[in-house]
């Protein structure tokens, strides 16, 4: 379980991952000694998996976004697996999630433009196996994004 202070220290981890440690001890009020060792226990814990980029797709020409729900046949024992697999291969395809409910699969999606949207969901998507039904929804805008834990 986690104290207090490791809960003071994630809160500054999370709101600047890029800190040293000695900025990060300092902001959470404990020696730097203690932050490097809380760290690493997290690390090793599982609590803490990664440090990653924040990438601006937009920035890098990428301007549409689409949501795609996918509903696989049911008939073949190993549809999702296939299909979970190809998508991998899909390297426009951002992330996978799987669902429990009339909805098998949502697939985040990104495109240079409509054109470049048109010829992946044409070439890459629809080829995809075991595709019963898909459902396209347009990202319009990103009213939030935070993936922080409220600590």
């Amino acid at each position: 379980m986690l104290d207090d202070v490791d809960r003071r220290i994630l809160r500054q981890y999370q709101a600047a991952p890029s800190l040293t440690t000695a900025e990060l001890a300092e902001r959470a009020g404990v020696t730097a000694a203690t932050c490097w060792r809380r760290i690493e226990k997290m690390q090793a814990g599982g609590v803490i998996e990664a440090v990653e980029a924040r990438i601006d797709w937009a920035a890098l020409g990428y301007t549409v976004e689409v949501s795609l729900r996918i509903t696989l046949e049911k008939s073949q024992p190993r549809a999702l697996d296939d299909f979970l697999h190809a998508a991998r291969g899909v390297p426009e395809v951002l992330e996978i999630q799987t669902f429990l409910g009339r909805v098998d699969v949502r697939l985040s999606v990104l495109a240079r433009d409509l054109p470049h949207y048109q010829q992946l969901y044409r070439d890459r998507i629809l080829t995809l196996p075991h595709i019963a039904d898909i459902e396209a929804l347009m990202h319009i805008a990103r009213v939030k994004s935070d993936e922080g834990l409220p600590l």
